[in-house]
């Protein structure tokens, strides 16, 4: 088994966790594929972190699955833009760590 991590980026939590639901469990090379198709900016994030899972671990991707993909929630950077009457309103720019970890995957007996 073999994990890799990525830390700080820009990309919300629940948006991520959408991408990370659809893939756990898939064959790494199936579940690259797929994320390549998809159109969200946590397809291609995420992707990229599978790859180096499976890069890590020194395996094919065809030889391992993605036994689980978290998504944790990094610090939120606040910042704020100008309202009217002087005021200001509040935006919040959220982080997101993904961490992946692939397993070798079990042969099938026939």
């Amino acid at each position: 088994m073999s994990k890799a991590i990525l830390k700080f980026i820009r990309l919300s939590p629940t948006k991520a966790r959408l991408i990370a639901r659809e893939v756990q469990g898939m064959n790494a090379e199936l579940a690259m594929a797929s994320l390549e198709f998809m159109p969200n900016k946590g397809a291609k994030v995420i992707s990229k972190v599978i790859a180096s899972a499976v890069s890590n671990g020194g395996f094919e991707p065809e030889e391992v699955v993605v036994a689980s993909c978290r998504v944790d929630a990094g610090p939120v950077l606040k910042r704020f833009t100008p309202r009217a009457r002087g005021s200001a309103s509040g935006i919040r720019k959220p982080t997101s760590h993904i961490i992946v970890e692939v397993a070798k995957a079990a042969k099938k007996e026939d």
